[in-house]
């Protein structure tokens, strides 16, 4: 709210239970003036941002933060840069220590910021995501003909295997089929199947882990994708795509 705002009609929006931070340089201007007799009679807690600490704001003020600055940056000392630059930090540095003091968590800035990356960041999760796939799964017993037309239909580079029970046996991705044609010779590769190429025990996650979670795993172990699944019931896959495309990378 600006002062000369304030005392025609602005003030209205103040009530007697409010703290209000009233931001001036020197605390001396005709609006400040005005303005501070009329907050003072509604009954609200006035704090002063100022850099002189004798000015007429300060000292009507019941809490007041020191923004004192020697000089401006500009040659004549005139257009305000460093005072603006101070009254920034002290506002930033007040909110940090009400955030601390309240106990604003990361569930709380989702809620109130739930746009954008940074608030994805802090509520999407995996099951979010992976619903949106097909998931690849072949048998233990799957040729690598058979794998391969999986991974290809699906179309996420990569399949899961699955024992007789439907539990999660293995992952065969593009690295197991280059890394096959490198172990085996090509008339080989017609007696191969699925565990003979797979990844056993393959790197999971849950689907009620956050989306970011997944992100890290994937960074750390330089992989492009993720197997989701509860107690070895394989239930999808969430790749890298779709962490890029939700904005996350």
């Amino acid at each position: 709210m600006h002062a000369a705002d304030a005392i025609h009609g602005d003030l209205g929006m103040i009530q007697s239970n409010d703290v209000v931070i009233c931001i001036s340089k020197s605390g001396n201007t005709p609006e400040i003036k005005v303005l501070v007799p009329l907050l003072k009679r509604t009954g609200v807690v006035l704090v002063a941002l100022a850099s002189q600490t004798n000015s007429y704001l300060c000292l009507q003020a019941d809490f007041v933060l020191n923004a004192h600055t020697e000089r401006e940056a500009d040659p004549l000392n005139l257009v305000p840069t460093t005072s603006t630059t101070v009254a920034l930090a002290l506002g930033d540095a007040l909110a940090v220590s009400l955030l601390t003091a309240r106990g604003f968590t990361s569930q709380d800035f989702a809620r109130f910021h739930p746009g954008g990356s940074l608030g994805k960041k802090l509520y999407l999760k995996v099951s979010d995501i992976y619903p949106h796939h097909e998931i690849p799964t072949v048998s233990l017993r799957a040729t690598v003909h058979e794998v391969i037309l999986e991974m290809t239909s699906k179309r996420l580079g990569a399949t899961a295997v699955a024992d007789e029970n439907g539990q999660l046996a293995g992952i065969v991705t593009d690295g197991d089929l280059r890394r096959m044609l490198n172990r085996f010779n090509l008339p080989e590769l017609g007696d191969l199947h699925a565990c003979d190429i797979m990844t056993p025990s393959p790197l999971c996650i849950h689907p009620d882990e956050y989306a970011t979670h997944a992100l890290k795993i994937m960074q750390e172990r330089s992989i492009t994708q993720l197997i989701v699944a509860i107690d070895n019931q394989i239930k999808g896959f969430i790749h890298l795509h779709d962490l890029l495309k939700e904005g996350l990378v």
